[in-house]
């Protein structure tokens, strides 16, 4: 089964829902492949929440620190707000899709990255693909938050990038596309068609890399290295060209093995 997971970032999540073109986008994946799955961030309406609730927010790496107020807001925007904003977005211009989170039906389980993060983890497939798969020859858009537990049930603050290649791994997914609010990713100032991973591991070593395009690029690598055929990043997706081979002439940037 051709499965393609698009990751919508929080910054691109307002024109994503408001543009009819992305759903003439969506069309045009399902024509192509045999299931489209969405995974998305809320990464400013956390912020903007938070803000608004008087939750401080601190970020170490691109990675959020989450205590147990800011879980509650990241559970409360992320899966509630922004994953029914989508969903029914699509619902609503005749694309059928489901909401999820990596909770449902034991999905994932999360594991802690350190103390210093707090209730962030890194998510682990503790649950069958099976269930996924059947909401895909349904033809249905499987619409992912990553919210995800621990072992004890604790609610979890997944990136939602590696979320994304948690699960375009489990799946066997043959094409991965990062969709940002960046045309292209930049190192010193030049967009990249395209980018290898020595050039990554280069840029993030250098701090040509930095903040939130961290996690993205090395979700990408680790992509590459499980068999993910196509990686992408870049924002302009209503400029896609599908032909019979696949994706043609398409802009933002291609990761790459060198």
């Amino acid at each position: 089964m051709k499965i393609v997971v698009l990751k919508i970032s929080g910054k691109a999540l307002k024109e994503f829902t408001t543009n009819i073109r992305y759903v003439n986008f969506l069309e045009k994946l399902k024509k192509y492949y045999d299931g489209v799955v969405i995974v998305h961030g809320a990464g400013n309406l956390i912020s903007e929440w938070s803000a608004k609730l008087n939750v401080e927010k601190e970020f170490i790496n691109g990675q959020r620190k989450t205590t147990k107020d800011v879980m509650d807001v990241v559970a409360a925007v992320q899966s509630g707000l922004v994953n029914n904003k989508l969903t029914g977005f699509l619902n609503s211009n005749g694309l059928e899709a489901v909401g999820l989170t990596g909770i449902d039906r034991g999905f994932f389980t999360a594991e802690y990255f350190n103390k210093e993060l707090g209730y962030v983890g890194k998510p682990k497939l503790t649950g069958s693909t099976k269930w996924i798969i059947k909401i895909l020859k349904e033809n249905v858009i499987p619409v992912f938050s990553s919210v995800s537990v621990d072992e004890s049930g604790n609610l979890m603050n997944v990136n939602a990038d590696i979320f994304t290649k948690e699960i375009a791994i489990a799946l066997k997914a043959d094409t991965v596309l990062f969709v940002s609010d960046v045309d292209a990713i930049e190192i010193e100032g030049k967009a990249m068609n395209k980018i290898s991973d020595a050039e990554i591991i280069k840029g993030i070593e250098n701090g040509n890399i930095t903040d939130g395009m961290i996690p993205k690029l090395e979700s990408s690598l680790e992509l590459l290295n499980n068999a993910i055929r196509k990686v992408w990043v870049g924002n302009k997706l209503t400029e896609l060209r599908i032909g019979s081979s696949g994706i043609k002439n398409f802009n933002g940037t291609w990761i790459i093995k060198s």
